[in-house]
């Protein structure tokens, strides 16, 4: 389950919908992604083929991420079964 997040606007979006601060040609990918990580229990139930789960390093070590277009990443991390600090971050 998402228990929270690191981006008000991605927050906005998983809780009414509203596109004010996310890309709006993002929102059909986005769905499904916040869908499957509110259901997910470990970051290895984000492993979809396509999405590009990966571990990160450095700041982020412990956090990981999937693709949502481009160089836009969802990210997070896990405290025991909930997904955390959920973000979206355009990696340049």
């Amino acid at each position: 389950m998402i228990r929270t997040f690191a981006h008000k606007g991605l927050q906005a979006f998983f809780e009414s919908g509203s596109e004010a601060g996310i890309q709006p040609h993002h929102a059909p990918r986005l769905q499904r992604l916040l869908v499957r990580l509110d259901l997910s229990r470990a970051p290895e139930d984000m492993n979809v083929p396509g999405w590009r789960l990966h571990p990160l390093a450095g700041d982020l070590a412990g956090h990981y991420a999937v693709t949502v277009n481009g160089n836009w990443r969802l990210t997070f991390r896990f405290e025991g079964e909930d997904a955390v600090l959920v973000d979206y971050q355009d990696y340049h």
